[in-house]
């Protein structure tokens, strides 16, 4: 039955030289940005927005994703290690990213981004979550090619062996490739929030498909975990995980836009 199984032995590093070397991580996460450039490029010239925006806004999306990820990680799952050794936040290559992070330092670069150049908050995210849709595929794929973030034990015919993540000594245990399940949702979500957009003619409800995209992704999200693997010791104990306790109030605030959305299309209507 074992043979049923796939075994899983990829090398992270595309190539090494040296003490240089590239990683199917790194290359997965800047694709994310390139062609969600690409598609916003699309995006904005549909709507006459000067492209110099996009380059700003980029930037803005860039740097709230590393920091908030990155924050997010240190603060979310290990505040006691973080706040003994805060020189050790800088240390973005030795890995610990979290989606939440990156999602509040995204929120906040685009609030700084709107006021600034006094755009809707809610016109700019309801595009920009087009193509956050799209990268969070990109980034799951980047950790299956790390073999991290997988998923409980499993009978079923599709689990992984992760081979360069079971210690010398032990027995490969097929898993849940939930980096897998979540990649693939996380693309169809993309399809979804784009064809919603263009069906829309690029003028959907306001905050519409920002609301949309907390439900569905985070909602995703919560429940994944339950058959992922705790991220850290102190999870095991917990009823719902760190994961599942953060998107909860995103799910929330998902469900709000949405019903706003339409109240205020409603609203519209009878005026």
């Amino acid at each position: 039955m074992s043979i049923l199984y796939i075994n899983w032995n990829v090398n992270p590093e595309i190539f090494h030289i040296g003490g240089f070397g590239i990683r199917w991580y790194g290359l997965l996460f800047a694709s994310s940005f390139f062609f969600g450039y690409l598609i916003l490029t699309m995006v904005f010239k549909k709507e006459n927005i000067a492209i110099h925006y996009l380059d700003e806004l980029t930037t803005y999306m860039i740097i709230g994703t590393i920091i908030g990820a990155r924050l997010g990680h240190c603060f979310f799952y290990e505040p006691g290690y973080y706040l003994q050794h805060p020189w050790k936040i800088l240390a973005i290559w030795e890995g610990g990213l979290a989606s939440h992070g990156a999602a509040i330092g995204i929120i906040i670069t685009i609030l700084i981004f709107s006021w600034r150049n006094k755009f809707s908050f809610l016109w700019v995210m309801d595009r920009v979550v087009i193509v956050v849709a799209f990268s969070g595929f990109f980034i799951r794929m980047g950790n299956l090619m790390n073999s991290e973030i997988f998923g409980i034990p499993t009978s079923l015919p599709w689990g992984f062996l992760f081979l360069k993540a079971t210690n010398p000594g032990e027995i490969a245990l097929p898993r849940h490739p939930t980096q897998l399940y979540e990649a693939i949702s996380y693309l169809i979500i993309f399809v979804v929030l784009l064809v919603i957009y263009f069906r829309k003619n690029g003028n959907p409800l306001k905050g519409y498909l920002f609301g949309i995209f907390l439900m569905l992704v985070f909602g995703v999200r919560f429940l994944i975990e339950f058959i992922k693997e705790p991220q850290e010791g102190f999870e095991k104990t917990m009823a719902l995980n760190m994961g599942q306790l953060l998107s909860i109030p995103l799910i929330i605030a998902g469900i709000i836009f949405v019903v706003f959305a339409r109240r205020w299309k409603k609203k519209q209507i009878r005026q």
